[in-house]
């Protein structure tokens, strides 16, 4: 197994509360020091955390928040008190932090998804810990990541990271064998409707709920070329041993070498608007021969887009094979399905491929 040098690590809610919810500030400075010991090392750390919500949940009254201003206003006031109690536990290793604060639309534009990794990129050359959140303050449904599962996956990928390590509350990833009995899977080669079945399924035992995120975030990672784990975020030496190369929790490798900036950005940084259906001729030209789409490849049509959208090109079984950037809107395209001589659909420089395991 190999050792990683550019490592995200996103600590979840349940690892940062206690029991009764109440911010648990001994586990903080206990990962704050394996951090920091990392970073002595040569490796460089980004972090994503979870928490500002709950505790300005905390701090304002609101119980658990419902409404959107609620959320908003608890996240407004929770995350200068999270921001605070990473800087001072930084502070006792002489390592300064930066809050960063991310939408969709920042990694959807390419322009600011560039501002962003370069923005990253100089804290870390600087030695600074840059620690990533959702800007839930500003944050509407139509530019909104969700999670912090997905955010930290989308870091990595902007960032081009070796290793994302997801900090929860159990000791990895648990399927169930033929008696029906859970037991955690060391490694996860392949995202199958059996993995993704035993994720939707919680187990109130093993503390499994919020397992469907983690699954989506390595999709994300295995085809960025970027390594993953689920670790237990409150068993000390966990971070460290991942990091070195030892074995821990449940680990997803990548399925594919890592990809190049554009073609990550490609990949995960924006939205489809709409699906390609292609034939296995086409299918083995984008992907054995590295063609551009044309049309006389193209079976179906779906949705409604416009020139330069990012849409999903599927296979005739549905399977998500690439994504890219059309030259043609959904109407122009619907009218040439088929057709030889048209020019190109999607040029190669605007496809990225993925694992048919998606």
């Amino acid at each position: 197994m190999p050792t990683f040098n550019t490592i995200v690590i996103k600590i979840g809610s349940s690892t940062l509360t206690t029991s009764e919810g109440a911010f648990d500030i001994s586990n903080l400075k206990r990962i704050v020091s394996e951090t920091a010991e990392l970073i002595k090392q040569g490796k460089k750390i980004i972090l994503v955390s979870s928490g500002a919500i709950a505790l300005g949940a905390e701090k304002l009254n609101l119980g658990k928040p419902k409404t959107i201003p609620q959320k908003q206003a608890a996240a407004a006031v929770g995350q200068s008190r999270l921001m605070r109690q990473y800087e001072k536990a930084f502070e006792e290793y002489q390592l300064p932090v930066a809050q960063i604060l991310l939408t969709r639309d920042a990694i959807a534009d390419r322009e600011r998804y560039l501002n962003a990794r370069h923005c990253v990129q100089t804290l870390l050359d600087e030695g600074v810990i840059p620690i990533v959140n959702e800007n839930d303050t500003v944050s509407i449904d139509e530019i909104k990541i969700g999670d912090n599962d997905t955010l930290a996956a989308l870091t990595a990928s902007l960032i081009g990271a070796d290793l994302l390590a997801l900090l929860t509350d159990v000791d990895g990833f648990y399927m169930k064998n033929e008696e029906g009995v859970s037991y955690r899977a060391d490694e996860i080669t392949e995202i199958t409707a059996e993995v993704t079945d035993a994720a939707g399924h919680p187990s109130t035992q093993l503390g499994t709920g919020g397992m469907i995120t983690k699954i989506q975030a390595a999709k994300i990672c295995q085809n960025a070329g970027v390594t993953m784990a689920i670790i237990n975020g409150r068993k000390p030496g966990l971070i460290k041993a991942l990091a070195s190369g030892e074995k821990a929790g449940t680990l997803f490798p990548p399925l594919i070498s890592k990809m190049e900036s554009r073609k990550r950005w490609l990949a995960y940084g924006l939205k489809t608007e709409g699906i390609i259906m292609i034939d296995p001729g086409a299918e083995s030209a984008l992907i054995q021969h590295g063609k551009s789409l044309l049309p006389v490849g193209i079976k179906s049509v779906k949705g409604k887009f416009s020139s330069g959208a990012l849409v999903s090109i599927v296979d005739e079984n549905n399977k998500e094979i690439a994504r890219g950037l059309v030259n043609l809107n959904s109407e122009e395209l619907t009218k040439v399905i088929g057709q030889k001589n048209v020019g190109e659909v999607i040029h190669r420089d605007d496809l990225v491929i993925l694992s048919k395991e998606t």
